[in-house]
């Protein structure tokens, strides 16, 4: 409230003081908010880097594990043939 006695131009300065005090309150709260969003988007890229990278890992250990699945299919072919071989030349 603004005393009987206050001239207009005191209580202007007091309104424009309190105004460049809520603009300044106002500035940093949205700095805060922008460091805050920009190290939560870090976070969420680094998490995202993570995931891709145990996919690749995972993927190169299917392909190993199927390489060596297929080997082992070649090798079991090559015996049945030649048991087959063996059980048409005995019969």
């Amino acid at each position: 409230m603004i005393a009987a006695g206050t001239p207009w131009s005191d209580a202007v300065i007091a309104l424009a003081g309190i105004l460049f005090v809520l603009t300044i309150a106002v500035a940093v709260i949205l700095s805060i908010a922008s460091t805050v969003r920009a190290r939560t988007s870090i976070q969420r890229e680094a998490a995202y880097r993570k995931l891709a990278d145990d996919s690749v890992a995972a993927q190169h250990r299917t392909a190993d594990q199927l390489e060596r699945t297929v080997a082992e299919l070649t090798e079991l072919r090559t015996r049945t043939g030649e048991m087959e071989r063996v059980l048409k030349e005995v019969g």
